[in-house]
């Protein structure tokens, strides 16, 4: 086999390989003399089938097979010989012309053939404990606790019926349906639904029209949807409830108690107040930690500067850019109405994908070198909880769809890898614990706020985390934060579910 490089430009490398005919002749004389014993002619004792007549009948396709296997093994050869990482599998290109593939596979031509990649970049190793980063610590007052503690054993709350007009801290059982110039809109629509009044788990304005009303009373009120609603289609228009009142209740004496914790499904109030705590503590503990990480992965943006393999970010980028399409699609929504270009967020998106593939390629290069691991263990255990979030009846599917794809398993381990590399990290540079407010700790930051802004065209985007890490620059300042109102006239989720805002 001869190997002559063509190109080496930067990070790309285009490789020519021509593996003699004579070469060819021998690995398929090889591979028909193996099969001599194995196959079955009519006419021919078992084993006793001469060379040319089996060449003869199996020659072309066992040369296909040769021909097959010189290209998945010298990929990887080859590599190995030069010493080099291909950022990506490398790309073949072979003749097109029919009349040369037949002469190749009858062993009459040489087979020629290039490969095209892109190496990864050499990464420089760096003295990482010159950086210093400010991890931001809110610690939870007790007040903030109780209050929280509250909110959930609300949920245990005895209501009594009353006979008299509703008011504010009273629960109103209702059926409802809901129009839109006269029109039933889907989503719109609910029977016996509970809301406490005041508890602004609907609408703005949709509560305040409730007050009054007794059991019996059917009425309709009128609402407009906010501007800003998450349903595009119902945003900023005016629409009518038909309500029917069933009960109107009074809200019991609110007491947190063993009792109340028992009905709760924990053995003591005491126990109510750990898990309280423990979740609120999680919650602003994440805050904490992905800003303490996005200034981790700024000051590697800011230490390593090298060119990144142009089709990694290539593909990174159209991930990104599908996403954008369909989050805005989905929204009914364009780029003008984000008030920016489809060039113009291109550009950022371009940006975005470099930044994502070079700190990628950083934190696995420091990962590799730190001996940075991810269990077996550690990755069942992540499999185990993706699976849980889709139905059970596909759940078996889902699992050996994974088990048996490595490309799958591996966006389940790549985020694992990179936050055990970050806390390798974090323990290798200089870090420095302050004391923040509430308020303070889920402020926007600057670095956050120019990140929403590049990332305009897909809000919803930001969110999303699977197996596609963005490697710090999603917007993740609201993991603590207030709530969202739903689609009206839906509640919000459960006050155990809030941090305690």
């Amino acid at each position: 086999m001869q190997v002559t490089e063509t190109l080496n430009a930067g990070l790309k490398r285009q490789i020519k390989v021509i593996v003699p005919a004579t070469e060819l002749e021998a690995k398929l004389v090889e591979r028909l003399s193996a099969a001599k014993d194995k196959v079955r002619i009519n006419g021919f004792r078992p084993g006793k089938v001469p060379l040319p007549h089996l060449r003869k009948v199996y020659g072309k396709s066992f040369m296909a097979e040769v021909v097959n296997e010189i290209l998945n093994d010298s990929s990887r050869s080859i590599l190995a010989d030069r010493g080099e990482k291909a950022a990506m599998q490398p790309e073949v290109s072979m003749t097109e012309d029919e009349k040369e593939a037949e002469k190749v596979l009858a062993g009459n031509a040489d087979f020629e053939f290039s490969l095209d990649y892109e190496v990864l970049p050499a990464i420089e190793e760096k003295d990482l404990s010159t950086v210093s980063i400010t991890r931001l610590v809110y610690d939870v007052p007790a007040e903030e606790v109780e209050e929280q503690v509250e909110r959930v054993a609300d949920s245990a709350r005895t209501w009594e019926p009353k006979k008299g007009k509703a008011e504010k801290g009273d629960k109103v059982t209702f059926d409802y349906l809901g129009k839109i110039d006269g029109v039933p809109f889907e989503g719109g629509a609910a029977e016996d639904a509970d809301l406490v009044l005041g508890s602004n788990q609907f609408i703005p304005g949709f509560e305040d029209k409730l007050v009054g009303v007794k059991a019996g009373d059917e009425t309709t009120i009128t609402v407009t949807f906010p501007e800003e609603y998450a349903a595009t289609h119902l945003a900023g228009k005016e629409a009518t409830f038909d309500i029917k009142a069933k009960e109107v209740a009074k809200a019991g004496k609110l007491e947190i108690n063993d009792e109340v914790a028992k009905q709760l499904g924990l053995e003591s109030a005491e126990k109510l107040r750990e898990i309280v705590r423990g979740q609120i503590e999680s919650q602003y503990g994440a805050v904490t930690r992905q800003k303490a990480k996005r200034q981790l992965l700024d000051a590697l943006d800011e230490a390593y500067k090298f060119e990144a393999p142009s089709k990694l970010v290539e593909a990174e980028f159209n991930n990104i850019w599908a996403q954008v399409n369909a989050d805005l699609a989905r929204a009914g929504r364009t780029f003008e109405d984000e008030e920016t270009t489809e060039a113009e967020a291109r550009i950022e998106y371009q940006r975005l994908a470099e930044r994502r593939v070079r700190l990628g390629l950083v934190l696995s290069d420091i990962g590799e070198k730190a001996g940075v691991e991810v269990s077996d263990d550690e990755l069942q255990r992540a499999l185990f909880e993706q699976i849980r979030r889709i139905p059970q009846s596909q759940q078996q599917q889902v699992y050996e769809y994974y088990r048996s794809n490595p490309g799958a398993l591996a966006s389940i381990r790549a985020p694992l890898f990179e936050e055990k590399v970050v806390d390798h990290l974090l323990g290798v540079i200089s870090v420095t614990d302050q004391k923040v407010s509430k308020d303070e700790l889920l402020a926007e930051d600057e670095a956050e706020a120019e990140t929403k802004e590049a990332k305009k065209p897909a809000k919803k985007a930001a969110s999303k985390k699977a197996a596609d890490a963005d490697k710090g620059e999603a917007d993740k300042g609201e993991a603590a934060g207030g709530e969202k109102k739903k689609a009206a006239p839906k509640k919000k989720a459960a006050a155990k579910d809030d941090s305690g805002e």
